[in-house]
């Protein structure tokens, strides 16, 4: 145990800090939707994360919004685990034949008014899964969705800009 702990002092911290433009923009992106959440829902916003069956990459970046680098809980965004206090659907994936009533099951309990944003290529149009015997394709597909979030995956700024233009309608 403590030759572990000594290798953790020697080595110290190994992450390199953001590039000073991606730090710009994450801010830009923070302020403005910030804003526009205290003005819409006057707290925070609170979303529920679904992962429709996609391959994870797109979860990957989601918690990274939670790391201490982007840490999207100053700027009043929170996740949850119940849909039903939820303001947001963040879905990710493909819907999947087993993920359809589940994910319809989600949109019914959250409350209106609800926003639904789609992540990534596959959220949007099945990305290189399509539509198939085992995917029914992108998300708009099975539940209505307010905003796409397009790439594979896109980037935590990218993802903040998405939920900015949601919240703003």
């Amino acid at each position: 145990m403590i030759r572990i702990l000594r290798q953790i002092f020697r080595t110290g911290v190994v992450t390199e800090p953001l590039p000073e433009e991606e730090v710009r923009g994450l801010e830009l992106a923070g302020a403005r939707l910030e804003e526009a959440v205290r003005k819409r829902f006057s707290r925070s916003l609170a979303i529920r994360q679904v992962d429709a069956g996609s391959c994870n990459g797109c979860e990957l970046e989601i918690h990274a919004l939670n790391n201490p680098i982007y840490n999207c809980e100053r700027f009043g965004i929170h996740f949850t685990a119940s849909p039903r206090f939820a303001d947001m659907l963040l879905v990710t994936g493909p819907v999947t034949r087993n993920m359809e009533i589940a994910l319809r099951r989600t949109y019914d309990a959250t409350p209106p008014p609800r926003l639904v944003v789609a992540v990534g290529d596959c959220g949007r149009n099945g990305g290189i899964f399509g539509e198939s015997y085992a995917s029914l394709g992108g998300v708009g597909n099975v539940i209505p969705v307010d905003v796409y979030i397009p790439g594979c995956p896109p980037t935590p700024v990218a993802l903040l800009n998405g939920i900015l233009k949601a919240v703003k309608g």
